[in-house]
């Protein structure tokens, strides 16, 4: 992400847009503090949560820089979850979706991420949010079935599955395990999957766990890179439809959900919503949410 294109990102966050100057000086802190001091920094988050970050890491500072750097889906996250639920966390990376379910909001965790380095990186955040008894973390790639898949591991926020013709100087061999197979008769109420275009075959070896009514939400990275693999969304689409989801975005701000005719085209995510009444009421009778001195 190019500088002007970070500093517009930063201005047009919900969270800033009222705060611009704030924003610019915290962004300016930032790039100049996370120099000075070498290492991961530990940084304060939402409800006394915390994350190691290093400069670079683009998931993580775009929470530094905005308070939540997928607004509406971590805000969706953030609204709809109670304690007593359990999150599933497919395609973790370092762990900030993780990080808000059960540490900000004390919900039981499963967290799959397949590459060691940021396998490595996800156990630290776990460990510096006494997570331990709260989450169980899984070294396993996502998929159809069982078995061993290539996977590029130099590429931070998008590492994936190497595609037929994919060439990469830095990729590792991974386990991969059906969500079905892995969950073992335990039911999450929301599960979030960015899995940088393998969509289709994590949902395959997951129609036990679509199919139980104890599943309402489903937050589904939906970006075309399905394509690479040669993968359709408009099954993906035509799947949830047939496990009875309907897609939706959300206003944190509102409370709102809002009906899509297909996926989100404004965001790289789609939510999945199957009992509407249920979530609309779990999420008007959450707890305010403070972030940066912001309340929602």
């Amino acid at each position: 992400m190019s500088l002007l294109t970070t500093i517009k990102f930063i201005l047009d966050h919900p969270l800033n847009r009222e705060h611009k100057l704030r924003s610019i000086l915290r962004f300016a802190k930032w790039q100049i503090g996370s120099r000075l001091v070498p290492g991961a920094i530990v940084y304060e988050w939402v409800n006394q949560s915390k994350f190691l970050v290093e400069t670079g890491e683009t998931g993580l500072t775009g929470n530094v820089y905005t308070g939540l750097h997928e607004f509406a889906d971590m805000g969706f996250l953030l609204h709809y979850l109670r304690p007593e639920d359990l999150f599933v966390d497919v395609g973790a990376n370092v762990g900030s979706y993780t990080i808000l379910a059960c540490a900000a909001i004390g919900a039981k965790g499963i967290a799959f991420e397949p590459v060691p380095s940021t396998y490595e990186k996800l156990v630290q955040n776990l460990h510096i949010n006494y997570l331990g008894d709260k989450v169980e973390s899984v070294n396993s790639g996502v998929g159809a079935g069982q078995g061993t898949i290539a996977f590029t591991s130099d590429s931070d926020t998008t590492n994936h599955v190497v595609a037929s013709g994919e060439r990469y100087e830095n990729t590792v061999t991974v386990n991969v395990t059906a969500l079905d197979a892995a969950l073992t008769g335990q039911f999450p109420s929301l599960i979030k999957i960015d899995v940088e275009g393998y969509e289709t075959p994590v949902l395959e070896g997951a129609r036990q766990t679509l199919k139980n009514p104890s599943l309402n939400a489903v937050i589904m990275e939906l970006n075309g890179s399905g394509s690479r693999y040669g993968f359709d969304e408009s099954e993906i689409l035509a799947l949830m439809l047939k496990c009875g989801f309907k897609t939706y975005s959300y206003n944190p701000i509102s409370r709102t959900l809002i009906d899509l005719d297909g996926k989100n085209i404004t965001s790289g995510n789609t939510l999945f919503i199957r009992d509407r009444f249920f979530v609309e009421e779990r999420l008007k009778g959450a707890p305010r949410v403070e972030i940066l001195g912001s309340f929602f």
